[in-house]
């Protein structure tokens, strides 16, 4: 099916499920971005849940693109670390506490229709959280409608929504190691480091934190800039209390914290 056929759709079934109300769990990231500017005129509720996984810049980001479209937002504090198995960031991290936040929000919805920015390409990659987005009945119509990554860049770029090419942000979370116990000191460290990269000029990029060593990953093609801002980034880096500084050369990739897991 061509892209402006299952967005057209799309519209049909978004503005149906307005019918019996509507929240959007919002990050502020493309995919949920172009979700709430599809349904700005559906009068839905934007609903962000704020925690140490996300960064300060994030959240207030949400409330940017929230105002300027007009949509009524909720923010929900969230306390992962409080929950001891979060704390120690299992390998089913993301499937417990996707369970944990849109229980909440189910209950704030009060029985109203739920959807979120899940992507068709997510449903082929390891997204723990799928499962417990599909037990507590949320609903994902980028994933209905199978629509792509790539359709939702290209569409929301036909839209006019400046933020088409932005980078995925997944949680503070995903730079740890599974068993990695996590602190809010060790999660400020990661926004702090990346941070600088971004600073650097490197808007993709992943600092992975392995104990005192980090590792960092940037598309190949950044390489060469790298080299020439090393001194900069290392002299930035260090004080955060890392020993070692490595530059992964395989590259950018996502979940690369899942490999011989």
């Amino acid at each position: 099916m061509k892209m402006q056929n299952k967005f057209e759709q799309l519209k049909i079934y978004l503005s149906d499920l307005k019918k019996q109300g509507l929240y959007l769990a919002f990050s502020g990231g493309i995919d949920s971005t172009l979700l709430l500017w599809l349904c700005k005129d559906l009068d839905v509720t934007a609903v962000t849940f704020n925690s140490v996984f996300q960064t300060e810049e994030e959240i207030a980001q949400t409330r940017i693109i929230c105002k300027n479209y007009g949509i009524k937002q909720k923010i929900i504090e969230y306390f992962p670390l409080s929950d001891n198995l979060l704390k120690n960031n299992p390998k089913g991290r993301c499937y417990y506490c996707k369970k944990l936040i849109f229980s909440k929000l189910k209950d704030y919805a009060d029985g109203r229709n739920i959807i979120d920015g899940t992507n068709y390409d997510d449903l082929s990659v390891y997204r723990p959280g799928i499962k417990a987005l599909k037990e507590l009945g949320i609903i994902s119509p980028f994933a209905k409608f199978e629509i792509t990554k790539k359709e939702i860049r290209d569409y929301a770029k036909e839209c006019g929504i400046n933020i088409f090419d932005k980078p995925s942000t997944p949680c503070l979370a995903t730079r740890f190691p599974y068993g990695a116990r996590l602190s809010e000191q060790k999660l400020l460290i990661v926004e702090q480091g990346e941070k600088i990269l971004h600073d650097a000029g490197f808007d993709s990029c992943r600092l992975r934190i392995h104990e005192d060593i980090a590792r960092i990953e940037i598309p190949q093609d950044n390489f060469a800039d790298f080299i020439k801002a090393r001194e900069n980034i290392i002299q930035k880096l260090k004080p955060l209390g890392f020993m070692y500084i490595t530059l992964d050369m395989e590259g950018l990739r996502s979940g690369s914290m899942d490999i011989s897991q």
